[in-house]
Parts: C-alpha cells; sequence; structure tokens
C-alpha cells in the first residue's frame, strides 16, 4: 500500500502493522527525518514513567494561552487514533488524515515503520502542514529508543521515572532511567521533576557526560495549588515571576507536580526565547487543561453509576490516585480494575485493595490482547474480587452502588468504556476558552 485515499484505509493501514509490534532502534525515523527534513518548529520533548500525558497537556495549555500555534502528540488513545495528534487542542479531521496518510506512507516507503513511528512520522508532516509554531511530544516508551528521540528536542522534560515496561527498559530503577536519559543530547537543555535518589544520579550522570545542561524543577520555581501561587526559586537558575490566582483546572492532589513541572518547563523555554510569562495567560491555561480520565468525575445517569475514572496503571499512578482520594475525601463504594499482564502486578494489588473496602471488579480487556483474564486477576485479587467480561458488564453489576465507582488501572480499561461514552472525551463547555495574542510579534 503507498496510498491513502481514504480515512479508513490509512487506519486498516496502520492496524496491520500492530498496535503493540515494537522494534527498537532510531535508524527508520532518522532515515524518514532525512527524507522530510527536520521540523522546521522546536519540539519540546516528555519523557518519564507518570504524568508524560498530563505534563504534555498542561504544558501545550501554556504554549497555547501565550499565543502560539502548538501542536500536541501523545499515547494511547482512547476510541479513535486521532486522539493522539492535535492542533491547538483540536482534532484533525478524517479528511485531513488521508490526505496526511498519503504523503506520510509516500515518504516513508520501503522503511518498515512500526505502528508507533508511523504515527509520530504522521504528527511530524501534520505539525508542519498546520505551520505550528512549537510542538509538545510525549515518549512512547522509554527514551533512547524511543521514535520521538530523532527530532533534536530543543527541550527535554523528564516527568518522574519509575518501575515500568521492564520487559523492555530494564528490571531497576537505575536500569529505566539510563534508558530515559537517553533523551538527551550533546548541548541540549532538559528540565527534571523530582526524582528518586538512584534515577536522579542517572540523570546527571547521563547530563554530564553528554554535555546536557540540566535543570531541576526546584531550581526554576514552587507551585501551591491550594493557593494558586507561583514563587521563584530561591538563586534559581532562570527568572520566573511571582503569580498568584493559577487555580488548576485538573482534578487531582498529584496534579500539582505536573502542574509545577509544566510551568517550569514553559519559563525554561521562555528564557531562552526571551518570551514573556503572561500571569493572565498562565492563569487562563491552569484554568482550561483538560484531560479525560484523569480523576474525572461523571455524575450518575444514563443508566450509570456516579463514576471516577483514573487511568493510573502502575504503583506509582494508583499510589497519587489514593493520595488525591484521601485528600479530597472520597471513599469509593466499588472499584473496577483491569490491566495488562506486564504491569508490576505484586506492587499494584495491594493498593488496589486499598481503595475501598466495598465491591472490587476485576474486568477484562478483550480489545487488548495483553490484559489479564478477568478470572486470573480476580484471584490474583484475593477473597471477595467479582471477575467481568468487561467495564461495561461491571458498570450494569453496580449499577445500583450507593458510592462513586472508581474505574481505574489502565487506559485501554477506559478506552473501551469511552467506546460506548464518547462524549465524556471532549472538553467540558465551561473549560473552553480563547488563547492570548501572540507575544511572538514583540520578540527581537
Amino acid at each position: 500500500m503507498t496510498k491513502a485515499p481514504n480515512f479508513p484505509d490509512f487506519i486498516e493501514h496502520l492496524e496491520n502493522l500492530g498496535l503493540f509490534h515494537m522494534d527498537l532502534g532510531l535508524d527508520r525515523m532518522a532515515a524518514f527525518v532525512a527524507r522530510a527534513g527536520r521540523p522546521r518548529f522546536p519540539v519540546l520533548h516528555v519523557v518519564g514513567t507518570n504524568g508524560k500525558g498530563s505534563t504534555a497537556t498542561i504544558l501545550a495549555e501554556l504554549l497555547r494561552a501565550h499565543g502560539l500555534r502548538v501542536g500536541l502528540y501523545t499515547s494511547p488513545h482512547f476510541v479513535s487514533v486521532r486522539e493522539r495528534i492535535l492542533v491547538d487542542g483540536a482534532l484533525l479531521s478524517e479528511e485531513t488524515w488521508a490526505r496526511l496518510g498519503a504523503e506520510v506512507l509516500s515518504r516513508t516507503e520501503g522503511l518498515g515503520l512500526t505502528y508507533f513511528e508511523l504515527l509520530t512520522a504522521l504528527a511530524v508532516l501534520a505539525f508542519e502542514d498546520a505551520k505550528c509554531d512549537v510542538a509538545v511530544m510525549e515518549a512512547g516508551l522509554g527514551g533512547r529508543y524511543d521514535a520521538t528521540n530523532v527530532l533534536a528536542p530543543a527541550l527535554t522534560v523528564f516527568t518522574p521515572i519509575g518501575l515500568d515496561h521492564q520487559n523492555v527498559l530494564g528490571n531497576t530503577l537505575a536500569e529505566i532511567a539510563l534508558d530515559k536519559a537517553g533523551a538527551m543530547r550533546t548541548g541540549g537543555l532538559a528540565i527534571t521533576a523530582h526524582q528518586e535518589p538512584e534515577a536522579m544520579a542517572v540523570l546527571r550522570r547521563v547530563a554530564a557526560e553528554v554535555g546536557s545542561e540540566l535543570v531541576s524543577v526546584g531550581e526554576v520555581l514552587s507551585y501551591s495549588r491550594a493557593k494558586g501561587r507561583v514563587a521563584p526559586a530561591p538563586n534559581g537558575k532562570v527568572f520566573a515571576p511571582h503569580m498568584t490566582g493559577l487555580r488548576l483546572g485538573l482534578p487531582g492532589l498529584h496534579q500539582q507536580e505536573n502542574a509545577r513541572l509544566a510551568l517550569a518547563a514553559f519559563t525554561v523555554w521562555a528564557a531562552r526565547l526571551r518570551l514573556p510569562v503572561i500571569e493572565a495567560a498562565c492563569r487562563d491555561a491552569f484554568a482550561q487543561a483538560f484531560i479525560p480520565g484523569r480523576m474525572q468525575h461523571v455524575p450518575a445517569g444514563a443508566g450509570l453509576p456516579e463514576l471516577i475514572l483514573d487511568g493510573g496503571h502502575n504503583a506509582h499512578g494508583l499510589a497519587a490516585l489514593k493520595a488525591s482520594l484521601d485528600a479530597d475525601g472520597i471513599r469509593p463504594g466499588a472499584v473496577v480494575f483491569g490491566c495488562l499482564r506486564d504491569k508490576p502486578l505484586d506492587a499494584m494489588l495491594p493498593l488496589v485493595r486499598s481503595l475501598t473496602t466495598g465491591a472490587v471488579m476485576a474486568a477484562g480487556i478483550p480489545s487488548c490482547p495483553r490484559s489479564c483474564e478477568p478470572d486470573e486477576l480476580a484471584g490474583l485479587l484475593g477473597p471477595g474480587a467479582v471477575p467481568a467480561l468487561d467495564v461495561n458488564a461491571a458498570l450494569a453489576a453496580l449499577a445500583n452502588c450507593a458510592g462513586p465507582v472508581l474505574v481505574c488501572g489502565s487506559l485501554y480499561l477506559l478506552g473501551e468504556f469511552y467506546t460506548n461514552h464518547p462524549g465524556l472525551l471532549e472538553r467540558p463547555e465551561h473549560l473552553r476558552g480563547k488563547a492570548a495574542s501572540s507575544p511572538l510579534e514583540d520578540l527581537p
């Protein structure tokens, strides 16, 4: 197949590549860049284990609120692959996908790109086509060999690094951090969230070895979600203004640190460009940020109980979810949990049981071949856990639950829910706003 005359044809070609097929290495993407040319827009590269999607989304909102045209590339998607590539927060049309699909297949013919690589290449073409001023691109897995790592990013942003994808990246935190640290490059600029000492030591060592400047979020600014205040770090490495009224729209205690990292990353990059940091724009960005499936509250209705939807997919994510629920005084009446077989279940399952004193449903994820089977998962969760064919069957069994039902454990589990409720993927009307006028005109 060398062209995609319509959207379904391109999707069929993409799915035939295999969603979970991996072939580590950068040669194929490097060949694409050699053919297509390096992007004319700067790339801000978000790498890590937890909080990548949230950090990337908030960073994109900050850029957009400052008047820039912004491309955002994230993964995975819930229902449609179109969710992975946004321009100024909006999906591209199926017609645009078909046109860009034909172009990307032409430019990559014979290269043998994987599913994720082909989408990454399409994102580059899409952001060029839309004349984006900047792109925020989330790494799919790891750092050193991730397809996004061939784009010579202007800034690398490290979210917290934890144990995940151990079958690919390594069995220890140090091994995983070493792979992710491979996203840094000679003469580059990177900023990191607070890391476990073992991971931080690896990042600092690799930064010194390759000659990349590595800045810690604590060297830039602090942010209090409760007070809505931003303060510059004492003797900070870059100028960060005092700001007030930054009320974050995203629920979840852990989002404070994601927002802090995104704002610090924006501040560091803005300083390099002599781009002003506008307090009102930062307020708008924090207020308007929306990500489905991150402690998303859904009122009861349409045959569903009251829901909390969260894609916490590893021990770190589940611990953050529990802390957020505790901080908000929320005790789920029941939990629907489903996950992939390659996750650290020994660390995850006790956290799942601690989330409720009510029913625990072990849901299958039929659309995902890597998922745990319901009976197996129920056995691992222990006495009282009940298997369910899928999330919809689990929710039907919990239709009369007295308290909110928490659905968590995998983005793929949530994806099956959103397939039947696609309207919940859309940004609520009250969070929709307009970006500021572009400050680029003021640059020297």
